[in-house]
């Protein structure tokens, strides 16, 4: 069975299809969000303080910590602030950390401080990416994001995606790394300008899952991309991509709607045992009047086991919200 194993100072989690679904919590990127890319710069972590401890308590299984706040020079200035930022958010929560940028160096400062075994947020198949990254995922022994385009783009054809996907995990082997270390992103189009966007995923998912046996992950929110009332699409999509194969998502998890279809899709597929994530997080929920708004559920103690940077480099068309 894949297994891919990541890791705080004090906390191990296990990404695998015998596993709850993983949880990786978006909200640490300040790309769409000029205010917190502002705080950032002048060295006020306030908002990065809030969202980590928020994620954490809403349910996140681990937190994705991306620091692009400029496009200026980010090989000079991003560097330092992935560091700063990391540093802060793994003294701050005992989950396991996603480190998310488009630069190298960045990634290998970042990489240097971590505590655990955090998992690199992301490779390409571009070969000028493979080269860069995989032998840090060797040094380091780390897992890593592995998106499914390269030189040509995005390709529209699910065969073409799956062939890329193949390619990056056949050269992660050849650098030493192993299939259960490569978490593929099979690469979510939205569902409102592509409307086989759906099916698509589904069909990558079950060949990522029968053939190449790896882990899966992606942004989940881009499903819903220019849609009306996306929190709907997104909790609907949660189930059927889990029931297709897919072991984690990027997502924010202070939507409960879309918490509560992770919560039951574990139930529903006997990875939430006895149901008992579900009775310690549901049992004292009250249903909300007609008419209003649901209350939000109180998480359990122990819950848990880009999209910016990721949508750069992919060209989703992804936006935090």
């Amino acid at each position: 069975m894949t297994r891919t194993i990541v890791a705080s100072a004090s906390r191990e989690i296990v990404i695998g299809f015998d596993q709850p679904f993983c949880v990786i919590g978006e909200r640490i990127n300040p790309t769409g969000r000029k205010k917190l890319a502002a705080e950032m710069i002048e060295g006020n972590f306030e908002t990065v303080i809030r969202d980590a401890l928020e994620q954490v308590a809403a349910g996140a299984t681990m937190l994705d910590v991306n620091a692009g706040v400029t496009s200026v020079n980010p090989n000079e200035t991003e560097p330092a602030h992935l560091v700063q930022t990391l540093e802060i958010v793994q003294n701050l929560v005992d989950v396991p950390l996603s480190i998310d940028s488009s630069v190298t160096a960045a990634i290998e400062a970042a990489l240097k401080v971590a505590k655990g075994r955090p998992l690199i947020n992301s490779v390409t198949g571009e070969e000028e990416k493979l080269e860069a990254i995989l032998p840090l995922c060797r040094k380091y022994d780390v897992p890593v994001v592995a998106i499914s385009n390269d030189e040509t783009g995005i390709s529209m054809d699910p065969d073409v995606r799956f062939a890329v996907a193949k390619k990056i995990v056949e050269r992660a082997m050849d650098h030493g790394i192993k299939p259960e270390d490569v978490v593929v992103d099979p690469l979510v189009m939205p569902i409102g300008a592509l409307g086989d966007a759906g099916r698509q995923v589904f069909q990558l998912l079950r060949r990522l899952r029968d053939e190449l046996k790896v882990n899966t992950t992606c942004g989940l929110s881009n499903i819903s991309f220019g849609l009306p009332h996306r929190h709907g699409i997104n909790a609907g999509f949660i189930p059927m991509v889990i029931g297709a194969g897919m072991t984690s998502a990027i997502m924010n998890p202070c939507r409960p709607q879309e918490m509560e279809a992770v919560r039951a899709a574990n139930v529903l597929n006997g990875t939430d045992a006895n149901c008992a994530n579900w009775i310690m997080t549901y049992r004292d929920h009250k249903p909300a009047e007609p008419g209003a708004a649901a209350a939000p559920v109180a998480p359990p103690p122990a819950a848990g086991g880009r999209r910016g940077g990721r949508a750069a480099r992919a060209g989703a068309g992804a936006r935090l919200e």
